[in-house]
Order: structure tokens, then C-alpha cells, then sequence
């Protein structure tokens, strides 16, 4: 026979389920809009959110090509992810074939040029386009706000800052290691990072 209270909701019960369903959509959308996409690592088969990746990180996006004048910058891009990645920075690498055709191999060609010449460590992704109508999402919202400025040519750089806003953007003729570059970088990442959003993981 049912309990006295039987069909009596539990307020207790009912104030932490909609306090829960509240907080839902804002931990959903935590993450900036760049890092709301989600991509192939370079020769990966299954795609990645960068939001997993990312979140909280000072960033360096850059559209790289193995057969361009600026290739030698992967070696001070590398130096710089390794300098810094303990502190909450990280280089993000794009190949795009959008310039002069000069990104023409396969990701597993593309890997192992970098890799082999350059010993490069830091994270990179899938194949893209990065400008015009094919621009990939993260390059179009990244030019959004760096006042509709797509890449130019190979090795664009993008700077992002931990909440996930580009701060800054630099032609490819700037260099990694040049002092304006570094010089924000080191700005940036001794911000302290923001608070993971309530029921993010930690």
C-alpha cells in the first residue's frame, strides 16, 4: 500500500534537477566560438574538439605550406611551443594549398616533411582552405575578428588569447621568434587562466 507521501514531489530533488538543466546549455557553450569546431589531427581518422584541447590556452594559429619561401619559420614555431606549452600556450598548425599551390602533398607527406626536416611537435590539423568562400569555420570566424583579415599568404598568424578572442594578427613576413610577437605572447600567458565553467571537466 502506498507511503502517506507517495506522489509528493521532492522539492530538494526537483530545485537541483532544474538548477542542473540550467547550467546544461552554459557549460555547453563555454568554449569560444573558434574553439566550438572541431578537427582531423594531420592524418588522423576521427575528428577532435578543440574546445578539449584548447580551452584556457594562449594561441598561435598559423596556415602552413611545405613548399613556400616562409617554411623555414616551422623551426622557430616549434621552439616557441616547446618554450612556452608549459605555461598554457600552444602553435596550432592549418596546411592549406591556398597560395601558389605550394601545400600540394598528402597529410602523410605533409607529416613526415615536418617531422623529419623540422622535427615539429606541436599540434597540427587537417588540410584546409583558409580564405574566400571555401574558408574552413575557424578561419572565418578567426578573420571576423581580426577585422576581416584572412590570410594573406602562407603562415598567417593569428593570436588568441585564453578566452578563446583573437587579439591580434600578424603577416607572414613576421617571424616567430620577432619581438613584437613574443613580446605579446608572454602578455598573454601570464594572464591566469579563466575558471573552468560549472560542470566542465577539470
Amino acid at each position: 500500500m502506498p507511503g502517506p507521501f507517495h506522489g509528493i514531489i521532492d522539492m530538494t530533488a526537483l530545485r537541483t534537477l532544474l538548477f542542473s538543466l540550467a547550467l546544461a546549455p552554459a557549460a555547453a557553450s563555454a568554449c569560444s566560438e573558434i574553439l566550438q569546431n572541431a578537427y582531423r589531427p594531420l592524418t588522423g581518422k576521427e575528428k577532435v574538439e578543440l574546445c578539449s584541447l584548447f580551452e584556457g590556452k594562449v594561441l598561435l594559429v598559423v596556415n602552413t605550406a611545405s613548399k613556400c619561401g616562409f617554411t623555414p619559420q616551422y623551426e622557430a614555431l616549434e621552439a616557441m611551443h616547446a618554450k612556452y606549452a608549459g605555461q598554457g600556450f600552444a602553435v596550432v598548425g592549418f596546411p592549406s594549398n591556398d597560395f601558389m599551390n605550394q601545400e600540394p602533398g598528402s597529410e602523410q607527406q605533409i607529416q613526415e616533411f615536418c617531422t623529419l626536416t623540422y622535427g615539429v611537435k606541436f599540434p597540427m590539423f587537417e588540410k584546409v582552405h583558409v580564405k574566400g568562400d571555401e574558408a574552413t569555420p575557424i578561419y572565418v570566424q578567426m578573420a571576423a575578428q581580426a577585422g576581416g583579415q584572412f590570410p594573406s599568404w602562407n603562415f598567417y598568424k593569428y593570436v588568441v588569447d585564453r578566452d578563446g578572442k583573437v587579439v591580434q594578427s600578424f603577416p607572414s613576413k613576421v617571424k616567430p621568434d620577432a619581438p613584437e610577437l613574443v613580446s605579446l605572447i608572454e602578455r598573454l600567458i601570464a594572464v591566469p587562466a579563466p575558471a573552468p565553467a560549472p560542470g566542465s571537466a577539470p
